[in-house]
């Protein structure tokens, strides 16, 4: 369908990125493909941006394509050709093509970088198809850098990629790519040698490829998370293999972790290490056992989880099955044969509810240790207790019957206290009241005159079952106070856990999305925000995030009612309502403290700008003064009719304000510079630079202001670049080079300057050397600083902003700037570029 029959109001249009591991995989080719395609379905496709590189197949290929014009950009004497914004508005096709998405634009364009305006396009309902190689990538620049040796100067964030419809992986094995470059299909013949031995060597570009691959992979395994999130799906796919190990901050947690890395290593899987934090506080932990384990998962790059949960096989199986796990890690059970006939264990229950995930039991040293005896209070010793108050009785009475005739009734009503005593201990008032009253009537029936009868014919008997009542409760209420005071104890262990796992993260530098990441994960929460009353959301995380203390499941309000933690999901307990609160304090730290930076920030800027003000009038009070007087005078007295002036003194006076006027210039230059720096504002576009251009052009601006240098100042300035070629901006390394030429001319206003250029590695070293004064030894650094002019006594050369100006450029460029001393006396400037190689001349 045309962009006319579209018609009306258009939504956002859709960006399909062509990604490649290196240039020359075909992203440009693949692009224009997919192009002609689209246009023999009837779409309205035109080429606003496609860089053929002199590639012939590739100019080919763009065939018949409608073609925007790029719209030219002039700056600094050189003209730029780029995309066309407004032209391709105003044409409003329904697919453009764009290539080079990482482009850094002229300066003067209308957005600083190619994918600002791409964004402009996307919005306007335009679909774009573009291209981009993996090393322009933001969070992949320094990996890349530290595998080929090249700084990458034009990125991309990673978040525009990541928001394209679709990101299509163009690949090719280095070889293959190796071959396309020497048959010529790539860059010119003379350029072949040194690409192959730089940066297409076979293992940069095989290391480029598998970052490629595994950048794609995330992204694909990402959008299949956000897919199985939209839909519902809690069923594992096993698309990639994870493997999860369930660690207990026991002394067998470490084992457990190596021998799930050694599983996960064997099929290249994602270990993920996950704690269950009980929610009945029933399961204490080691805080050192878990730093260990958090130090160890750190090692082998596997991470580290924490989830609460009362039920920790339903816990454990929910955060694998979150987490799209495909195996389940879990060590043997330390519980002994008769504890497993009341509960069957942790393992056993993964293993029966575990589904199509896989579970590995593993056997460790703390296996063989006993396990301590079921705690009070948990239902399993609740349930013991009962059948112990109806069993055991009926137990010792059997047997004191078969033996009845060697103990007498004294005998009889001291091991009935015995057995209710041993059902006390197990914890409940009410079973050790059932297991007295039994004991009681079996004691009256079996054993005390009249036998077979409950009448009770003696008080003494009557005395005796009431003591058994009062002893059972007593010691049941004991047991049952106790008990409690050990659940509290265990409670606050958990409540400490918890606040030590959120405090620790904040330690480790998590700022405040990463806080309530780590609240949703830990209490299953299926999003999270920070909002402060009158300001709404600070924060959020996950998909429909509560906006208001109203749309919230859980709320926990802090700092009387200004902020509430607000939590959508499974309503929480009391008892974790108590932590929140205390992260919910955290958070608002976090954010007082982000607003404390910012100040201080800010602070520190006007405070720069203060001192900066300062020095800068001070500074240029005497220097705007001097040349402006020496104009004015050199004017008045050409206009004066008092006298008549020689044509020699004319030409004098003209010079004067010439050179005047050229001075002014240089300041206020510098000045702007600077404040350009200052500002952040510098964007160099980086290309290919050839030394012996530059510099000349470098020495028709230093212009007739230098001191010294006029017509016969270019006799001192002697050259020798040869045939090398940098990484730069024309314009700025102009700049530079003008601004060294004419610090060295003021300095050594009777000496020879040479500039020369030296390639090392794949760098070069650009030197301007001097034959004055120098400078002190240890004042190397200090005379890049502003408003510096060391051994400058008479005030009049310069505010000292010249090579401030240089450092800010050549640093914008990717580059160093250093001074040293020249051998035999004077100064020499070191400028360090990324090199391309020689070039013939």
């Amino acid at each position: 369908m045309s962009g006319t029959e579209r018609g009306g109001e258009r939504g956002r249009g859709e960006l399909r990125i062509y990604l490649g591991a290196a240039p020359g995989v075909g992203k440009t080719f693949a692009m224009l493909g997919e192009a002609h395609r689209r246009r023999e379905r009837g779409t309205d496709v035109v080429a606003a941006v496609v860089e053929t590189h002199g590639r012939a197949r590739t100019a080919a290929q763009l065939g018949d394509l409608e073609v925007i014009p790029p719209l030219l950009v002039e700056y600094r004497g050189t003209t730029g050709a780029e995309l066309d914004v407004e032209a391709v508005l105003r044409r409003r096709p329904a697919l453009v093509l764009v290539d080079e998405l990482a482009h850094t634009n002229t300066p003067g364009s209308r957005n600083e970088k190619r994918w600002q305006d791409v964004e402009q396009l996307l919005a306007a309902g335009i679909d774009v198809l573009t291209t981009l190689n993996v090393q322009h990538l933001e969070s992949l620049n320094d990996v890349v850098e530290q595998i080929t040796g090249v700084v990458q100067q034009e990125t991309v964030p990673d978040e525009v990629v990541r928001a394209a419809t679709q990101v299509e992986l163009v690949d090719i094995t280095p070889e293959a790519l190796r071959r396309r470059l020497s048959h010529g299909n790539i860059y010119a013949a003379e350029k072949v040698d040194a690409a192959l031995s730089n940066y297409f060597r076979r293992g940069n570009l095989t290391a480029l490829r598998e970052i490629a691959l595994l950048w794609v992979a995330d992204q694909v395994d990402a959008a299949l998370a956000k897919y199985r999130a939209e839909n519902e799906i809690t069923d594992t796919w096993e698309a990639r293999e994870r493997v999860v190990v369930a660690v207990t901050g026991g002394a067998e947690s470490e084992t457990l972790v190596r021998r799930a890395s050694r599983i996960a290593s064997r099929s290249s899987a994602e270990l993920i290490v996950v704690h269950v934090v009980r929610g009945d506080g029933l399961a204490g932990v080691s805080a050192p056992e878990m730093g260990k384990v958090r130090k160890l998962a750190a090692s082998i790059g596997a991470s580290l989880h924490s989830v609460v949960g009362d039920d920790v096989p339903s816990t454990l199986l929910e955060f694998a099955r979150a987490s799209n796990a495909t195996q389940l890690v879990l060590g043997t059970s330390r519980r002994s044969r008769w504890a497993r006939i009341f509960d069957e264990g942790i393992g056993a229950a993964v293993v029966q509810q575990s589904g199509s995930i896989d579970v590995h039991m593993v056997t460790h040293g703390e296996a063989s240790r006993p396990r301590r005896w079921l705690p009070s209070g948990s239902p399993p010793r609740r349930l013991l207790a009962w059948i112990a108050a109806v069993l055991v009785p009926s137990v010792a009475a059997l047997i004191m019957w078969l033996i009845n005739s060697r103990f007498e009734v004294g005998g009889e009503s001291a091991l009935f206290f015995i057995v209710v005593l041993l059902v006390a201990l197990l914890g409940g008032v009410a079973p050790a009241v059932l297991s007295a009253l039994i004991s009681g009537l079996l004691l009256n029936y079996f054993f005390t005159p009249p036998v077979r009868s409950f009448t009770i014919a003696e008080p003494d008997n009557f005395i005796t079952t009431v003591v058994l009542l009062v002893i059972a409760v007593a010691v049941a209420v004991l047991v049952d106070a106790a008990a409690e005071r050990a659940r509290e104890a265990r409670r606050a262990s958990q409540e400490a856990e918890l606040l030590a796992l959120f405090a620790g993260s904040v330690l480790r530098g998590a700022d405040l999305q990463a806080l309530l990441e780590k609240v949703s994960e830990t209490y299953g929460q299926r999003s999270v925000s920070m909002i402060r009353r009158g300001f709404g959301v600070v924060s959020s995380v996950g998909a429909e995030a509560p906006s208001s203390v109203e749309d919230a499941d859980t709320v926990c309000e802090v700092n009387d009612g200004e902020y509430a933690l607000a939590l959508r999901g499974d309503e929480l307990h009391a008892r974790d309502r108590r932590v929140l609160l205390a992260v919910a304090n955290q958070a608002v730290g976090l954010i007082r403290q982000r607003e404390l930076a910012e100040e201080a920030s800010q602070a520190q800027a006007l405070a720069e700008a203060d001192r900066l003000r300062r020095s800068l009038l001070s500074a240029v009070s005497h220097d705007l003064r001097t040349p402006l007087a020496a104009v004015k005078a050199a004017v008045s007295s050409l206009r004066s009719d008092d006298v008549e002036f020689s044509p020699e003194d004319t030409a004098e006076l003209l010079a004067t304000v010439e050179e005047s006027t050229d001075q002014l210039t240089n300041l206020v230059g510098n000045l702007l510079d600077s404040s350009r720096l200052a500002a952040g504002v510098i964007r160099p576009t980086l290309r290919p630079v050839y030394l012996e251009e530059v510099v000349h052009r470098a020495l028709v601006g230093v212009g007739v202001g230098t001191p010294g240098f006029g017509r016969a100042g270019r006799d001192r300035v002697h050259v020798d670049v040869g045939g090398n070629a940098v990484l730069a901006d024309s314009g700025l390394l102009e700049r530079v080079l003008a601004n060294l030429v004419d610090n060295a001319l003021r300095y050594a206003p009777d000496g020879a300057v040479r500039i020369a250029a030296a390639p090392v590695k794949d760098r070069v070293l650009i030197t301007v050397a001097d034959t004055g004064p120098g400078i002190a030894r240890g004042a190397e650094d200090q005379i890049f600083d502003s408003f510096q002019r060391l051994g400058d006594r008479d005030m009049s050369t310069g505010v000292g902003l010249g090579l401030a100006v240089v450092r800010g450029f050549v640093e914008a460029m990717g580059g160093t700037v250093s001074a040293t001393d020249t051998p035999g006396g004077g100064l020499t400037m070191v400028v360090d570029l990324a090199g391309i190689g020689k070039v013939a001349v």
